[in-house]
Formats: C-alpha cells, structure tokens, sequence
C-alpha cells in the first residue's frame, strides 16, 4: 500500500520528495520518512511516526541538502506504526537506505541467517532484513550495487517495490518491483520515481511502468537503464501521461472526499465525453468495437473486484444481464484465485480497479488470462498495471480520486459498465431502438440530475447531527438499489467507524429483523421504480418495531416519505440508473456523520487507497 518516491538531479531532492509523498499520502499514513545523500556521501535519514505534516515539522532545523533522494509514507504491514519501524532503513554499515512497498514472506528465515553473521535489527520489519541482506551480499561478494540488489532479489519470496541510495555513489539511484507498481519519469537530467504518476507528472510527462522482476539503474547525466534479475538488458517504451494528472488540490473543500462528492457531476459528463452522443442516440466505445466479435461471442462475463469496485460490479450484472442477456457473474477479486474457479476460454472476464493495481485483482488477471479467458480492465489511473495487464478496456476518466473512501471513481465504474452494456446490447440485438434512444438521452442528463441531488448537502449535514450517538445502521435496498445499500454501509464504516450491513430488503425478515428498535437508524433506498411496493412493506414492518428510518426517495414521494422518520430525495430516472443519483445522499450522510465525530475523513484508521498486497 506504502508510498515510495525518490528524485536524483540538478535539484534539491527534498522539496520534490516532501511534495511527492503529499500526493501519495492517501496509499499510507502510519508514517513517513526520507533518506537524502549530500554530493560527499553524507547520509541523513529522517523518520516520524505519523502523517507527512508530522516529518515536515520534525525536519524543520534538520540539515536537507542532497541532490539524491529517497522517501516513504507507510501503511503498516510489518511491526507497527511508529518511529523506528518507519521507512527508510538503513544496513548495519550505513552504506545503503532503502525504501519498500510489499510483503517479503521468508523475512524470518533470512533475518534468522543474517543475525548468525553478526547483523543487528533496529526495526521489527521486513523491509530491514532486505537492505541488510543487500549489504551483507555486497560486502562478502565486493560485488557492485546492482549485482548485490539481484542476488538479494533472487533470495527473497513476496512482492517488493523498493528505492535504494547507496552512499557511496551518491549519483545514483536504484529500483525495483514484482507485483508493486514503480514508475520512473524523465527529464533532461533528472529523474524522478514513484508508486504511482501523480507525483511525477507535476515535472515531466515523460514515464516508463517498470515490470515485474526488473531493476533500474539511474545514474545522474546518463540514459536509464533497466535490467532483469539475470542481468539482460530490458527495453521499454517511453510513455506520455497528461502533466495536470499531478494537480489535485482540496479547491476550498474541507476534505477531499467532499470535493470529490462535488465534481461527480463533470467527472460524468468527462466519463462519456466522446462515448455518449445524446443527439444521434449513440454510444460508441472504441474497445467494445475493436473486440466486437470477441465480446459478442463470449458464453459467460466474470467481474472481478474488490470492496467499492465489487458493488459497482454487482450493478453491472444486472445490467449485462438485463440489457445483453449475457449470463454474469461478481466474484470478489480476493477469493477468486483460491477457489479453484471454472473458467472457459469463451469467457470475458472484467477486472475493475480505481488505482489500476489492486494485487487481489491483478492475480485474478493473471489466473483468467492463463486459463485463456479474454480479459476486460476498468480503472481510473492511466497507465497502471491494470490496463497494461488486460486484453483491452476503458478508462472511467474521473481524475484523481484522493480520499481513501472512493467516491466519483464508483459513479465513474457504474456509468462505463452502463455504456458497456448499452454498446453491446446494440450490437447484440437484445435492446429496442427506442429502448436504446431513450436510455441514452436519460444517461446523458444524469449529471444535471446529480447536481440537483447535491443541493440537499445542507439538510443532510443537520440531520447528520442526529445520528452520531449511533453504534450500528442497517442499509437496506432491493434490485438496482441493493448494491448502494452496500456502498452506503461501506462508506459509513469507512469514515465514521460505525458499525454498518447492507442487506436486500427482501432479507430483512430472515434475521436482520431481529436487530430492529428505537436505537437503529436504518436507511432505506425507496425510489420509485417496479419494485417500490415490496420496499413499501419493508418500512412499514420497521416502523411497526419503533425502528428509525432514513428514506432515499424519488422527488414527489407521498407515500414513504409520510412513514419514514427522515426522507433525502432524488430525481426521477430509469431504474437502472438511480445507483448514480441515490448513491450521493449516502455519500454525503457517511461524510458529514464522519465530520461530526471529528473522525480524520480522507484517511481514516487502518485503510489505504491502493491495496497492492494481500
């Protein structure tokens, strides 16, 4: 999950490697470090247990000089969170500081190995026993930094990024990843490195991904070189990413989950830019189209995901199965690859990431496209390993999604996965024309609509107010509206720390029932569609049991909406798009619940944006 940066130039490192883990802070916040190396070879690592605001005060009076660079913002894997355990460490010699993302698994028996030969720990991490292992190979072989870091990559089982500065070549920089993401931008002299391109892009638009088993060797003034751990020279594409991918600033919001909440509407209206043409009643996505007959042929479609992304995939079966009568199933990306899951080469299987490099989802890629299944990505983050892992796919274009509790990237998923369906339900035959025609010109004035519904933010904060003493909510949702009951308890428990469970309304009566009486809130999304009778009757068995009970209903509504304790509206629209607009009033009521509580909103406890390990 941690975020890593580094910077080697005709610069100060510091303030590039202090911005850079800004813009990553969202991957981790447990703490933060940077490691800087002075044209003499001097090395100065600084550490602080908490956020980047935490290291920045504590190296106000520290000496930050250094053209070379490496830095951390870390989510806790191993040891927990506090100074030492802090990235970057250093080998026993002081001669290399290391930086890493990921999970080294025999940690202990090297760490085991390397204490018999003399090496003492400072840290309970892994990332320790790794730099270590890298001095002790580089000492007993007289071996050059390159070599060293290969054979200690060979040695170790797991998944790594990691940066690495070794003080005696304070001109250089060194890289590598398996199964965590590294990026490397490029301009005239200086290079720059990252988890991910948001920090590289504010300086050049200049990138190459590295891959799995690869290592970079940056030295200042000469062309990158990347090489595999057998020491073959590696050739890469040098890749252009838009430069305003770095810009991600709060604009006047409190938090970034708010303002993020707020730009659903043009991240919508940027989503089917040049897809959706309401005036010729089209969508057109260039990826369907290019693997028409592959899409059109397949027998069964598998969405793999996790957490939000797996409720947006829960939406997108109904609309496949609805719209394209193309049979689908949802699996969580986590369990996917364990269960031994039957998959045909006839298949399609969908992968949805926000970040473009969940682990849980990049294995189930893997594990689709070595059973020959052709395989579809979604994801936000242009450039990452998802989209380079996949057979095609479509990005949702929402722009940086910061707060740790995803947001527009859920409204972004939910509308590509409608103008997948809407694309191939054309192509298929499966739709009317005007079926078609008239879900397309409702799609394109949903981000008008989304607009209406952040106007009730002000009603929502106050009765947010009311539910603070909370301990437990209940979500409750039938059809469409089933999986936002799920994304509304996810979000509520994300952010507020309150204990919330999405159910189908329908299942209400097979236990959930039982939890029912004056002390719980339970919020029921009622819109006005073919199912809103069934619902009728869930809030009436509620309320027949003194339950407290926040509607989510269609503007107009009078009949639930004289029943229900609270009611927060929304615009009439076609079923299969109310997850776009009822998802909102959710969002908003998690958000403001969160803020009453004075709970940290864009990073809350224990989570990161980017789940790059298991």
């Amino acid at each position: 999950m941690c975020g890593i940066v580094g910077y080697l130039g005709s610069g100060d490192a510091y303030p590039v490697l202090i911005e850079g883990l800004k813009q990553l802070e969202y991957r981790g916040y447990d703490s933060a470090g940077v490691a800087l190396v002075g044209s003499d070879g001097r090395l100065n690592v600084y550490k602080e247990k908490g956020k980047v605001a935490d290291l920045e005060n504590y190296t106000a009076d520290k000496d930050k000089s250094g053209h070379l660079g490496i830095a951390h913002t870390r989510w806790a894997t191993h040891g927990e969170p506090c100074a030492k355990n802090a990235h970057p460490h250093v080998s026993s010699s002081g001669r290399f500081a290391m930086v890493h993302n990921g999970i080294i698994e025999n940690y202990a028996v090297i760490r085991e190995n390397l204490e018999k030969k003399g090496y003492e720990f400072k840290s309970s991490t892994d990332t320790e026993v790794l730099v270590q292992l890298i001095d002790y190979i580089a000492s007993r072989d007289n071996a050059d930094t390159v070599i060293a870091l290969q054979s200690a990559l060979r040695e170790v089982v797991g998944a790594y990024a990691i940066a690495l500065v070794d003080k005696e070549h304070p001109d250089c920089l060194y890289a590598a990843r398996k199964s965590s993401p590294l990026v490397i931008g490029m301009k005239d002299t200086d290079f720059y490195l990252a988890s991910d391109v948001n920090p590289i892009a504010a300086y050049t638009d200049k990138v190459v991904y590295l891959e799995d088993g690869e290592i970079a060797y940056m030295h200042y003034g000469d062309k990158l070189r990347i090489v595999n751990l057998s020491n073959a020279e590696c050739c890469h594409e040098v890749m252009t990413v838009p430069k305003n991918l770095g810009k991600a600033g709060k604009d006047g919001f409190g938090h970034y989950m708010l303002k993020e909440i707020y730009e659903q509407p043009d991240c919508i209206r940027d989503c089917m830019r040049g897809r959706v043409n309401p005036e010729a009643r089209t969508v057109t996505l260039s990826a369907v189209h290019d693997h028409r007959d592959r899409l059109l042929s397949a027998d069964r479609f598998i969405i793999v995901a996790c957490g939000t992304s797996w409720h947006a995939g829960l939406i997108g079966k109904q609309l496949f199965e609805d719209l394209c009568q193309i049979p689908t199933e949802v699996a969580y990306a986590s369990e996917f690859r364990y269960c031994n899951p039957v998959i045909r080469s006839t298949d399609v299987v969908i992968a949805i990431s926000q970040s473009g490099e969940t682990a849980d989802t990049l294995a189930a890629i893997e594990l689709a496209r070595s059973r020959g299944a052709f395989v579809y990505g979604i994801c936000n983050a242009v450039g990452a390993s998802i989209p380079r892992a996949t057979d095609t796919g479509s990005y949702i274009h929402v722009g940086p999604e910061i707060g740790v509790a995803s947001t527009k990237a859920f409204t972004g998923q939910v509308t590509v996965l409608a103008m997948i369906a809407l694309d191939l339900a054309k192509e298929k035959h499966t739709i009317d024309d005007e079926r078609y025609a008239a879900m397309i010109e409702e799609l394109a004035v949903i981000p008008d609509k989304m607009k209406e519904v952040l106007k009730s933010d002000g009603k929502i904060a106050s009765l947010s107010k009311i539910f603070t003493y909370a301990r437990n909510f209940i979500y409750l949702g039938r059809g469409y509206s089933y999986p936002v009951a799920l994304e509304g308890a996810l979000k509520l428990k994300e952010i507020s720390y309150i204990h919330a469970e999405g159910y189908p309304a329908a299942e209400m009566k097979h236990g959930p029932i039982a939890l029912i009486d004056e002390e719980m809130p339970v919020v029921i999304i009622a819109p006005k569609n073919a199912l809103y009778g069934k619902i009728l009757s869930n809030v009436q068995e509620i309320k027949a049991r003194k339950g407290r009970v926040i509607a989510i209903v269609t503007e107009g509504d009078d009949v639930i909406s004289r029943i229900a304790d609270t009611c927060m509206e929304i615009p009439r629209t076609m079923e299969c798009f109310d997850p776009l607009l009822s998802t909102i009033p959710l969002q908003l009521l998690a958000y403001h619940i969160a803020v009453c509580k004075g709970k940290d909103v864009d990073r809350p406890r224990n989570l990161a944006k980017s789940v790059t390990v298991e």
